[in-house]
């Protein structure tokens, strides 16, 4: 007869968000740690200290990452890792990233205690930057590292809000900047993920628990719409080459577009800016950000091509000229079909109601999923919030998606 699922006790889980959230704290209820913050250095600090309390192997990396180890008995086999980040907003709330780290500590602790040493190595990994919160550039800085993906002009020109480079921040927070590669990993199998949804979907469904099939691709432009500035009252409308009609034509178009292409693509345009930014003048340019996303990679691309036509077409009619600078971008990443799987079947295993679904914030899993197989799972999020200190997901929700991410590891790596 099979072993029944472990289980996890809310209060514990509770326990251990809440004293992760002592450092930063940011009123009653939010964080602020940004990386190589002495904040951010006590909580992963902790995170060593509860992964060597349980018997794991702890190491730091060359960035900062942190590694707790369960070695397994088959040496030739790639490490089964789990894990998120710790580093927030400024502020942000306490469960972002934290909720995958403590999740990773409980898991291996459980199946450590319950099966002993496992067939293949299992990780828990506290990923030392993901949020962009101190340096608005770093991508992922923890695992562009494992990845090899970061340069090492990145150490001069990765430059935080208050004009300091990462490389210096990093020495005075006690890593060796040109050790950098050192965190380089090419031994991992799989990367598995646990994450608060940040989004309404799980609440608006009734379930507690997600599984990842594919996180979202992303676009980040900048849209420059330049016309000629007038008076406000003496110049006539139909005469007029007026940028800020055209810019509020193109962002109706293209926020439209994404309603009407339907879930899960979405466009925002969160900034927008005039010169000159007068009541009574007719701008001379106005500056506006498209962010535009899509799980799917060939919908994403249909999507960005029809932004574009509709902004040029926009442009033309209105004897405006325009230009489209690409900031960043993303690709989607389509998660394993087998992770997909094994982590749906955990779910049924343990009684935890779910639905598969698409991610539409990016995460690390898509810089990880370069080196390893990859997969996320979702936790509810109330009202959908993140990225604020209102964010909020159950200490009952978060227990039974650490129930689901240890039978899916434990079949990975015991059975």
């Amino acid at each position: 007869m099979a072993a029944s699922p472990i289980t996890f006790d809310p209060a514990n889980v509770w326990a251990r968000i809440e004293s992760l959230a002592r450092h930063g704290k940011h009123g009653d209820t939010g964080v602020s740690r940004p990386v190589y913050s002495p904040a951010w250095r006590a909580a992963q600090d902790e995170v060593a200290a509860w992964c060597e309390s349980v018997g794991l192997d702890v190491r730091w990396d060359a960035v900062g990452n942190i590694w707790g180890v369960l070695k397994g008995s088959e040496a030739d086999k790639k490490s089964i890792v789990t894990g998120s980040h710790i580093d927030s907003q400024r502020p942000g709330g306490r469960f972002d990233g934290v909720l995958g780290v403590i999740s990773g500590v409980f898991a291996l602790a459980a199946l450590k205690e319950r099966y002993g040493t496992p067939k293949q190595t299992l990780e828990v990994v506290s990923l030392c930057e993901e949020e962009s919160s101190r340096f608005p550039t770093t991508e992922f800085w923890g695992s562009r590292a494992i990845t090899g993906r970061i340069k090492p002009d990145d150490l001069k020109n990765v430059i935080s809000y208050e004009g300091e480079s990462i490389g210096e921040v990093m020495q005075a927070a006690g890593f060796d900047p040109s050790r950098v590669t050192e965190a380089i990993r090419t031994d991992l199998d799989a990367f598995i993920e646990l994450h608060i949804e940040q989004g309404p979907l799980l609440e608006t469904a009734g379930l507690p628990v997600g599984v990842v099939s594919a996180i979202t691709g992303i676009r980040h432009y900048i849209v420059t719409v330049d016309g000629v500035s007038n008076h406000a009252g003496a110049f006539p409308m139909d005469l007029r080459r007026d940028p800020m009609a055209g810019a509020a034509e193109m962002i109706s178009n293209v926020i439209n577009r994404a309603a009407n292409q339907g879930r899960p693509a979405v466009t925002t345009v969160g900034r927008i800016s005039a010169e000159p930014n007068f009541p009574a003048i007719v701008p001379d340019r106005v500056t506006f950000m498209i962010d535009a996303r899509h799980p799917d990679p060939a919908a994403r691309l249909k999507l960005y091509a029809e932004h574009e036509a509709a902004i040029h077409e926009i442009a033309e009619r209105r004897g405006l000229n325009v230009e489209i600078t690409d900031l960043k971008g993303h690709d989607p990443y389509i998660c394993d079909p087998g992770l997909v799987s094994t982590f749906e079947e955990a779910a049924r295993t343990v009684g935890a109601p779910f639905q598969t679904m698409t991610s539409g914030a990016v995460h690390d899993t898509q810089r990880m999923g370069a080196i390893a197989r990859g997969v996320m799972l979702f936790v509810r999020s109330k009202d959908g919030r993140s990225h604020t200190p209102a964010e909020y997901t159950s200490p009952e929700d978060a227990a039974l998606g650490i129930g689901v991410l240890t039978e899916g590891l434990r079949t990975l790596a015991y059975v």
